[in-house]
């Protein structure tokens, strides 16, 4: 009998564990939306605003990766790049690129005009 009484006191405790972290998921992800809803609706600077803030969230989470993937280097038996890890790679080559034209236009390099 013991056994049972402990089997489904602890089947009650995992109901209400998934039940909460369910809710807390929730929640936190109602007040995410929320304050970016918020935001947006307050914010009242210019697209090119919004677009550097991008640039800045795309290179921060693109170093983070990059610096990750060099912490990782240093664990014994690992051969190769994951999935992910090769997805930041990308990402940031890519950014570099993005951000290397968008100073080419920024220093009137772009548009190249060919004259006939």
């Amino acid at each position: 009998m013991a056994l049972s009484g402990t089997a489904a006191l602890m089947s009650s405790f995992t109901r209400t564990t998934r039940a909460v972290v369910s809710l807390y998921t929730m929640a936190r992800t109602c007040a995410a939306t929320f304050v970016s809803i918020a935001a947006a609706l307050i914010y009242r600077g210019t697209r090119e605003d919004v677009y550097n803030i991008l640039w800045a969230v795309v290179f921060g989470f693109a170093t983070l990766n990059i610096l990750s993937l060099a912490a990782r280097r240093f664990e014994p038996q690992r051969r190769g790049l994951t999935f992910g890890e090769l997805l930041a790679v990308v990402v940031v080559v890519i950014a570099i690129i993005l951000l290397g034209w968008e100073m080419l236009t920024l220093f009137h390099v772009f548009p190249i005009r060919l004259r006939r």
